[in-house]
């Protein structure tokens, strides 16, 4: 757990500050996106000189939290401008990650960085990376922690900061459905609110905002499914092609894996996705007894029990294998009498 002590920290490297770097893991989710946008409003108000950097480009759900789109490492600011002395950063924040896996472009960048670095993360995997590290595998989202720090600091909770956390603590949650949902995530989101989140609309946003290119992509996913140990898992894949004839782009394939639970039977889910690297891209979920941060650990990758991912070498029918067997051992593991896989 953090400590009060650890916050005071926190809030002591920040106002010691004036020039921040702000980032946060590839392929940026809604806990990632509103933790960037929450943190960097506050540095914002406190006077610093924030500069957001992302590894890709935001899914176009969340760019309502942006009052301009934030700079893309490699296509609008260089490493080379990153290490520019005439304007040195006194302290880069990584959010939502404190893997360097998940931080590919960056890494060599952060591992010569002589300055602090501030880690607010809630993942298990763990590099190290922080000089100071706020980290608590307990909470439901990264913007939790954010919350926190802001109420020990002391700092103002504006309706702008207050959006972004709630979108960053309900889309980590699955809109408060996922097992993560405690009373801390409950209270915490009313306090949002009373400070001038809307839930309503942020849900229109964020889940009824399809593109149709997103959503034939999500039928193309529909059709590829697959049941197996006597309907406990689910397997969906998309190939290169689904992308090329929905004209989607892989952003799109965010909480898509999710559709499939909808299912009575499944207790956990897999999405093997074909990038253009070659690559299978595997998601992983599960509302039961099975640990799939367990499973991606084995190929890379991590995340937490109830929700990880890994990449994995393709062909797609290679990747498939590899992961149903370890979802064999776990049914194994954790069933009295295991279903048999046809």
């Amino acid at each position: 757990m953090i400590t009060v002590a650890d916050f005071q920290k926190a809030a002591e490297l920040i106002e010691a500050s004036g020039n921040i770097l702000v980032t946060t893991h590839t392929r940026p989710d809604g806990d990632a996106c509103g933790s960037v946008v929450a943190l960097s409003q506050v540095l914002a108000a406190l006077g610093r000189n924030v500069t957001p950097v992302l590894l890709c480009e935001i899914p176009e759900w969340y760019e309502f939290l942006f009052d301009e789109k934030p700079a893309i490492l490699g296509r609008d600011i260089s490493i080379e401008r990153l290490k520019d002395p005439a304007a040195p950063f006194d302290l880069a924040v990584i959010l939502d990650t404190n893997s360097l896996a998940q931080l590919p472009g960056m890494g060599d960048y952060l591992r010569q960085f002589d300055r602090p670095i501030l880690v607010a993360d809630h993942h298990v995997t763990s590099d190290g990376l922080g000089t100071l590290e706020l980290l608590d595998t307990s909470a439901a989202a990264t913007g939790l922690i954010i919350l926190d720090l802001i109420r020990q600091a002391g700092w103002p909770l504006t309706k702008k900061i207050a959006q972004a956390l709630f979108v960053a603590v309900a889309t980590d949650t699955g809109w408060f459905r996922f097992k993560n949902t405690d009373s801390r995530t409950l209270k915490s989101c009313a306090q949002l609110i009373d400070a001038g989140a809307d839930p309503t609309q942020t849900y229109r946003r964020i889940y009824e905002n399809f593109s149709d290119s997103r959503f034939r992509l999500m039928t193309a996913m529909l059709s590829s499914l697959e049941l197996h140990f006597d309907g406990r898992l689910a397997v969906q894949t998309l190939r290169r092609s689904d992308f090329e004839s929905s004209a989607a782009s892989y952003g799109d394939t965010e909480n898509l894996i999710d559709e499939c639970r909808r299912i009575a039977t499944v207790q956990a889910a897999a999405l093997f996705v074909e990038t253009e690297d070659g690559r299978v891209r595997c998601s992983l979920r599960s509302t039961g007894p099975i640990d799939v941060r367990k499973i991606a650990q084995k190929f890379g990758g991590g995340g937490h029990t109830a929700a990880a991912g890994a990449h994995l070498s393709g062909p797609i029918e290679n990747a498939k294998k590899l992961i149903l067997k370890e979802f064999a051992r776990q049914f194994a593991r954790h069933l009295s009498k295991p279903p048999i896989d046809p």
